[in-house]
């Protein structure tokens, strides 16, 4: 089988060659829906559960292909991931998944079990079951992931009680008590496995271990949901106190098989008596009941313990406090909430937890509820806070439950003392009523399961800050922020719809300085309403104000966001509260396990335990798997805590040991692609943490991908510290990342703060370092000017120190924008003097770069023999080196040289190949140039509708990566093959914009191609127009000393011999 997801995803038949996290989770969403079209869409929620980003869908194009490449590695066609118009599927053969094989397998066992033989369905359910290596998708996490795992999971239960039922058959008890009993032990909640258990015991002439095991059930299914065992498993007990065959007359009997779903006696769903008859009371821990029925059962009458009144003779109870009638927002999640609640019946007891940070609106989401749905609850609304998060502390389950019986009307002289008594009483209050209970501010599951009535058709809504995970058989909904125009329409129905309207952009500022946290918003329109000579923006300027703590404004009489913030972490064990306060000293936007470990000192498995603490806690959001952060206040909330507790030593050291962090695994994971190589003399010495280090290094480029937004903040971080070296360096690791990737602005950013640091330093190495990398940025975005200024600090720095090596890459950097600039002759000049000092170091580092801008400058001189010949040389040795990325873009190059010279076939097979590699390795701007390369070659062939593909596709990449110099080119090719294809007017607009462009960022060349391209166009309709166009263009070919000058000066005497009636 080439898949496997019937355990830790698998492919190949081996260990999953897919490590990424975010790959693994697309991969498993296509395997649990093979076959099928998985839309974009919900691969992207997949992927992003709390929000994508708006590269979403980009990102996942980029995964998918990621995984084609993979699969291929591992012996799997690329092509079995297959692109639809609506979404991607895996086309697979009927063997190549076990999951499939798994569902054949089963109904070939059930189709023998149907016809009775029963020796081949044993058979055939171990064979299936042996398919099974751990829990579906095990180490994946995500909740569309975990949804179809917990699917396949269960037919694997479903087919294991099916195998038991036919072993039970088949004669071999004995063999199957110990396992059974492993398998009771695990899902003590599943009744069918619980009667086979018994049934194997009785078969063994073991009844009184079958009896235990019964009453062991009863006490798990009273105290954990307040309910009986089911009729299957109570007949079964009947039989054996009677002594009768346990398993019946008819081998049918066993648990779980009956056609209708129905008890002996007609009764639906395993109820244990007519209502009208009495409930059961037994609880958990409680005496064990005594009376006729025996000790395994009893029943109390609907009068009540203390003789309270039956149900019909009680009034309505309405104790729910008043909905807050600005209610604004979660109209969504009201809407799914209601329509999941009305669609469940109105005999469906159901239990609903809402969970969420402080200040989310839980217990305003619950009250807005249940006010909805009273009417479907008429007997009472019952509500308790639980102080699950007060100074005072949590209520404890009795007291809680003496509160609610006292909502229904029960007198306090007659509310049992004992805590199992008041459980009992307080279930049977609500057995026969449609009941809506709201239980808010609960702190954990132990205090809230003792409260949840057992009885049919009652609502409970749950509000807690932590995750109640302990909850079996409940649905929960967490709260996140809310959406910006939410928050805005909140603002506006608190401060006033007209002050709000008067200032939009202020509001909207004020809402994204709340976070979007509905408290936070309340508290700040509040101040609004009650200030009504205050503009929007004067809130603003104070919640924007440096020297003011920001939490200080969120204040309204005695409610305050930090006294919010307190209770939950005041409730935090001491070793927690230090790590979420060092999390305050963290600038960026998300974070793992990794950097927690290094900001706090702890090992991975102590900051994961104190992360998941967090979590539950709501104080840290799990975004993506194995990805946190903190909103926005709560971080401050943090950093205030971390100046008031911790020792600026204390703090200053946490900061620096992040920092070493992510510098050396930065510099890990680039240095294993980066061309120069010479990263690791640039940051030398070894980090703090080298154990984090190697978990964080290896996730590759996954692991720069996820950090990059913390990038431009961290190096900020060093600077403001003081860190200066950090300050640098991580910029510079970071260089080749964020330059392949197109990401030009944070480039820019992180090496102009990381020049501030090594000129606080003092460091002429980092200074020219950083100026050589800014000036990569510069040229990028078409500042070629201020690129090649850049490049001469950069030269004269090296030259001052007398460092070769850095020196030869400077002049061989400042060759590009020289040729950008038409000074082309200037610029082979200074690539050939980079080139002989690199040869004079023997410098293999430099000599790649030195040789391939050499190509260029020789290749727009029309030098194709000096181009080809150093070309060459630079593939032999990227050959040598092993240097793969070197090797394609080289033959790439050569390939555009073979193009210019007219060998168009051999210009192709080269740059295809070369292209084919580059889209491996996410190097937009190489990817871009070869594209306009090979489009130019294909419309030389005679194929224009080829060459625009090409083209277009080279303006998408180049405007991925924000390469201006390549864009215009692009815009210029695209012109001439739509002109070629009788789209003038289309043409004529693209060179003119590649000609404002151009003109610009000062690149030479393509404004001559642009103003080429406008003659051209206009040539046909306007002689005397693309006369003037032509002539312009000449003048900037010849300033360039570009070959094309000779074509532009043919065209121009052939357009004066057509002027002058000449037909030449």
């Amino acid at each position: 089988m080439r898949f496997g997801i019937l355990g830790p995803l698998q492919v190949g038949g081996g260990e999953s060659v897919v490590t990424a996290n975010r790959d693994r989770i697309v991969l498993a969403m296509l395997l649990l829906h093979a076959g099928q079209v998985v839309p974009v869409d919900d691969l992207v929620d997949a992927v992003w559960e709390t929000g994508p980003p708006v590269t979403a869908r980009g990102q996942l194009q980029t995964c998918v292909s990621r995984l084609r490449r993979l699969l291929a590695t591992a012996g799997v066609p690329g092509d079995t991931i297959v692109t639809g118009p609506a979404g991607y599927r895996v086309e697979i053969g009927p063997d190549d998944l076990d999951a499939q094989v798994f569902e054949r397998m089963v109904a070939e066992a059930r189709a023998a079990a149907a016809a009775r033989e029963w020796v081949a369905a044993g058979e055939t359910y171990r064979a299936a079951l042996a398919l099974w290596r751990g829990p579906a998708l095990a180490g994946l996490s995500g909740a569309a992931v975990r949804r179809g795992a917990a699917f396949l999971d269960e037919q694997r239960m479903l087919a294991l009680e099916e195998r038991f039922e036919v072993e039970l058959r088949l004669g071999g008890s004995g063999d199957l008590v110990a396992e059974l009993t492993e398998l009771v032990e695990r899902h003590p909640l599943r009744e069918r496995l619980r009667g086979q258990l018994m049934l194997a015991l009785a078969d063994s002439g073991r009844r009184a271990e079958a009896l235990a095991v019964f009453r062991s059930g009863r006490e798990i299914l009273l105290g954990e949901l307040g309910i009986e065992p089911g009729a299957a498993l109570r007949e079964i007990q009947r039989r054996l106190l009677a002594g009768d065959d346990p398993a019946g007359d008819a081998a049918d009997r066993v648990p779980g098989r009956e056609e209708s779903g129905r008890a002996p006696g007609g009764e639906a769903g395993g109820r244990v008596a007519d209502p009208e008859a009495g409930v059961a009371i037994r609880e958990a821990g409680g005496p064990e009941p005594t009376g006729s029925v025996g000790a395994e059962e009893a029943v109390l009458p609907t009068t009540g313990a203390q003789g309270s009144p039956a149900p019909a003779s009680r009034p309505p109870v309405r104790c729910l406090p008043r909905a807050i009638a600005d209610f604004t927002g979660r109209q969504d999640t009201v809407a799914r909430l209601r329509k999941e609640i009305e669609d469940g019946g109105p005999d469906v007891p159901a239990v609903y937890v809402i969970d969420g940070m402080p200040g989310s609106g839980k217990t305003t989401l619950a009250v807005h509820l249940a006010t909805a749905l009273g009417p479907r609850y008429p007997d009472a609304h019952l509500f308790v806070d639980l102080q699950g998060h007060s100074v005072r502390g949590p209520l404890t389950p009795s007291t809680a439950l003496a509160a609610l019986l006292r909502q229904l009307g029960i007198p306090g002289e007659r509310i049992p003392a004992d805590h199992a008594d008041r459980i009992a009483l307080w279930r049977t209050e609500l057995a026969n009523r449609r009941a809506l209970v709201v239980l808010d501010n609960a702190a954990s599951t132990a205090q809230v399961s003792p409260l949840l009535p057992a009885g049919a058709g009652c609502l409970t809504l749950v509000t807690s800050r932590r995750r109640l995970v302990g909850l079996d058989g409940v649905r929960a909904q967490s709260l996140s922020v809310l959406e910006p125009g939410e928050a805005v329409e909140l603002l506006a129905r608190i401060a006033g719809p007209e002050r709000i309207r008067a200032e939009p952009e202020a509001a909207a500022e004020v809402v994204r300085r709340c976070g979007y946290l509905p408290l936070a918003i309340r508290l700040a329109g509040s101040r609004l309403a009650h200030r009504p000579r205050w503009r929007v923006a004067d809130l603003v300027e104070r919640l924007g104000e440096e020297d003011r703590p920001v939490l200080a404004e969120f204040a309204v009489e005695h409610r305050t966001l930090v006294d919010a913030f307190a209770l939950s972490y005041a409730q935090l064990p001491g070793p927690v509260q230090r790590t979420f306060r060092r999390l305050g000293l963290h600038p960026g936007e998300g974070f793992d396990r990794c950097a927690v470990a290094a900001l706090t000192g702890l090992s991975l498995a102590a900051a994961r335990e104190h992360l998941d603490e967090l979590v539950d806690a709501h104080l840290v959001d799990e975004v993506d798997a194995g990805r946190f952060r903190l909103h926005d206040l709560v971080r401050q909330y943090a950093a205030e805590l971390a100046v008031v507790a911790d020792a600026e030593p204390d703090r200053r050291e946490a900061v620096r040991a992040l920092l070493d962090f992510c510098l050396h695994t930065a510099v890990e994971v680039s240095a294993t692609f980066e061309a120069s190589g010479n990263l690791r003399s640039v940051v030398p010495g070894k980090p703090a943490r080298p154990d984090l280090v190697a978990v964080s290094a290896r996730q590759g480029r996954g692991w720069l991908d996820a950090e990059r937004a913390n990038l431009v903040p961290l190096v900020i971080l060093a600077v403001e510290q003081g860190l200066y070296r950090y300050g640098w360096q991580l910029a510079r690791a970071n260089w080749r990342e964020l330059y392949v990737g197109g990401h030009l602005d944070e480039l820019i950013q992180t090496h102009t703060h990381g020049l501030r640091a090594a000129e606080a330093l003092g460091d002429d190495s980092g200074i020219a370092t950083m100026h050589n990398y800014l000036a990569s940025a510069y040229f990028r975005l078409g500042e070629f000017q201020r690129s090649a200024d850049s490049l001469q600090v950069v030269i004269a720095i090296w030259e001052r120190l007398g460092d070769v090596a850095g020196l030869s890459m400077a002049y061989v950097n400042l060759g590009l924008p020289l040729m950008m600039l038409g000074r082309t002759s200037e610029a082979v000049r200074h690539l050939e003097h980079g080139l002989a000092l690199a040869r004079q170091t023997d410098d293999w580092r430099t000599m790649p770069n030195a040789l391939t801008n050499l190509g260029n400058g020789y290749m727009e001189l029309g030098r194709y023999a000096d181009a080809l010949r150093v070309l060459r040389n630079r593939l032999f040795l990227a050959r040598q080196h092993g240097k793969i990325d070197v090797v394609a873009d080289t033959l790439g190059g050569i390939g555009a040289v073979y193009g210019r010279m007219g060998a168009y076939d051999a210009a192709l097979s080269r740059m295809y190949a070369a292209l084919r590699v580059l889209r491996t390795l996410r190097n937009h701007f190489a990817e871009g140039d070869l594209l306009n390369e090979i489009g130019a070659v294909e419309r030389a062939c005679g194929r224009p509708a080829e060459a625009a593909a090409r083209h277009r596709a080279a303006l998408a990449a180049m405007r991925d990566a924000g390469d201006r110099g390549g864009e215009c080119t692009a815009r210029n090719l695209l012109g001439r093959d739509l002109r070629d294809l009788g789209e003038v007017g289309a043409a004529l607009e693209l060179h003119h914009q590649a000609l404002h462009a151009a003109t610009r960022i000062q690149c030479l060349p393509e404004q001559a191609r642009a103003l080429d391209g406008i003659a051209a166009c206009l040539r046909p309709t306007d002689p005397a127009a693309a006369r003037s166009y032509w002539t312009r263009a000449l003048a900037l070919y010849v300033q360039a000393e570009s070959p094309e000058q000779h074509e532009v000066r043919r065209r121009l005497q052939e357009l004066d011999r057509a002027v002058d009636g000449d037909p030449g």
